[in-house]
């Protein structure tokens, strides 16, 4: 499935003038980190919208309630979580990645986040040096 979603999300995409064949065939790195940025910038706002169908806010009234952090919108939750997709693959095809690099990635920072989690992961001790063997051979 989810190399269909990466297909007609490049077609959308296309449509509004980020061409990912063009780019793939002729990667541009500050073209793509113009589209980066903007897919950057676009998921952040839709975090926040998915964040409001929460009642995040401490000194609201249902905070007050002990209800902070409940679900109040649950559909609309659930639309935000899909825009975020929609952002998400278009940054994973700014980058360079299609579904199957996508996979390939996932599976080897799954194995790094279970080593952490069988050492005590700690952020004070944290380092980057077990995410420096991941990647994909393009």
């Amino acid at each position: 499935m989810l190399p269909e979603l990466f297909k007609v999300q490049a077609e959308l995409n296309a449509r509004i003038g980020f061409d990912t064949s063009k780019l793939h065939e002729n990667f541009d790195p500050l073209l793509a980190g113009k589209w980066l940025n903007d897919y950057i910038a676009a998921a952040s706002n839709e975090l926040e919208e998915l964040r409001d169908s929460t009642f995040w806010k401490h000194w609201c009234k249902e905070a007050r309630e002990g209800r902070r952090f409940e679900i109040h919108d649950l559909q609309n939750a659930r639309v935000e979580v899909i825009d975020l997709l929609f952002f998400w693959i278009s940054m994973a095809q700014c980058v360079g990645l299609n579904a199957e690099d996508v996979y390939e990635l996932y599976q080897q920072k799954l194995k790094v986040n279970h080593t952490r989690q069988d050492n005590n992961y700690s952020m004070a001790e944290k380092d980057e040096e077990d995410n420096k063997g991941i990647g994909i051979n393009k």
